[in-house]
């Protein structure tokens, strides 16, 4: 019996360059803020044409680890936004099929104990934020948008409150995916908007008490008044969510 192998994978040498660079990124060899070499001077190190080296840097730009800064010709090492490694995230889990319970269900294991985190690590300035995230949802009168935006919003600030950027970059995805059907929900059940308030104002005096354990109940009956509010408006939680 013959023995057969696989072919070898023929990697570009763009990619060769980028993985090179990424390392001393991901490594912190090199730091946030710090510039690159010019392109001339990198393809010069690396042994390949300058056209390699700009498409590595367009490939590592994509990924949020460089950026051209106003004013600059060369490249500087930057962090990933939050939002746009959530909006990745939330594009893989539409493709794998993602429920609304599917969502609901993460939602009701990740935010209690995050807000039981944001009431024991928050600051003053965390506290003013949620205030400040609460008082804008009350504002927004019958304009289901910014309503939505602003019980997504209040979820952030909570997040941030934490003081765990894992936590908060976790919520994030989740957020992005839940805002159409709270869009669907706040226009088709007119009680929404009040519980959602209310809930937002015990949140609001958990935090401002420091009470862990307040932070963690309310916040779970937040999320299951979310179940309730989709069975309402007629939303099925085994309708595979879409793009917002």
């Amino acid at each position: 019996m013959s023995v057969e192998f696989a072919q070898i994978q023929i990697e570009p040498a763009y990619r060769k360059v980028a993985a090179a660079i990424g390392e001393r990124i991901l490594s912190r060899t090199l730091r946030e803020g710090e510039r690159l070499p010019a392109e001339t001077e990198l393809a010069r190190q690396f042994g390949v044409n300058r056209s390699t080296v700009r498409e590595a840097l367009r490939e590592l730009e994509s990924r949020g680890l460089v950026q051209r800064r106003p004013g600059s010709k060369l490249m500087s090492v930057s962090r990933p936004q939050q939002a746009s490694v959530a909006a990745g995230i939330s594009h893989a889990l539409l493709l794998h099929d993602v429920t609304v319970r599917d969502l609901w269900e993460a939602l009701t294991i990740l935010e209690p104990p995050l807000a039981r985190a944001a009431a024991r690590a928050r600051t003053s300035e965390d506290l003013a934020r949620v205030i400040a995230a609460a008082e804008a949802l009350g504002a927004t009168g019958d304009d289901t948008e910014q309503a939505v935006h602003r019980t997504a919003q209040m979820f952030r600030c909570l997040g941030q409150a934490t003081h765990n950027p894992v936590l908060a970059l976790a919520q994030e995805p989740l957020l992005q995916l839940l805002e159409p059907s709270l869009r669907v929900m706040i226009d088709k059940v007119p009680q929404a908007r009040s519980r959602i308030l209310t809930a937002q104002r015990h949140l609001v005096e958990a935090l401002q008490a420091q009470d862990e354990s307040a932070a963690e109940t309310w916040m779970a009956r937040h999320i299951r008044d979310f179940k309730r509010g989709y069975e309402l408006a007629g939303i099925d939680l085994t309708l595979r969510l879409t793009a917002a």
